[in-house]
């Protein structure tokens, strides 16, 4: 089995001391755009949803950790393996680190690269994607350090401070299996 923690952090299911954090997160305008939500949520819809948390990827179709630096400190950030599919064995894979502070400090390397490995060799997952609006630099060069490749773009695809901002579509395809 692969480990959740990498060399300066450390990846784990979400509590339900998380609360504050996740209504934070999921109620931050400024991450809208790549969490690709529109309206906030109440933290009785949070608390319902930290509820659920126990069921398994196969049972819900998605995986949220959070990203954190030490198992004992709060979480930092939010990774996510969405749109699980067994039959075809992919998931679409989703970050975002919080305060700006701990960005660029590699830490959404080690996460992403964490994920990959439990994807790939826990889930035995055949590939992995990331929708990725084309503005967003960082993230592309976060993905492409890890052998993602550009496959194909949505056109207009997200409407971003009022113009259409076309979104790349990244794969990752696991050779070994």
């Amino acid at each position: 089995m692969i480990t959740l923690k990498g060399e300066n952090i450390y990846l784990r299911a979400l509590e339900p001391n998380d609360l504050e954090f996740v209504y934070v997160m999921e109620n931050d305008q400024n991450i809208w755009e790549v969490s690709n939500t529109n309206t906030p949520y109440s933290r009785y819809l949070i608390r319902q949803y930290l509820e659920n948390a126990h069921q398994d990827i196969y049972e819900a179709k998605q995986l949220r950790l959070a990203i954190c630096l030490d198992q004992d400190f709060p979480a930092i950030g939010l990774i996510d393996l969405f749109d699980f599919d067994p039959k075809n064995n992919r998931a679409g894979v989703g970050i975002v680190i919080q305060n700006k502070e701990n960005r660029n400090q590699n830490i959404g390397s080690e996460a992403v690269e964490l994920l990959i490995k439990y994807a790939f060799y826990n889930l035995n997952l055949h590939q992995l994607y990331a929708n990725i609006g084309v503005g967003n630099v960082a993230s592309i060069a976060l993905f492409t350090k890890f052998g993602f490749e550009q496959t194909g773009i949505k056109k207009d695809w997200i409407l971003l401070n009022g113009h259409y901002e076309d979104e790349a579509i990244f794969q990752l395809i696991n050779k070994q299996i």
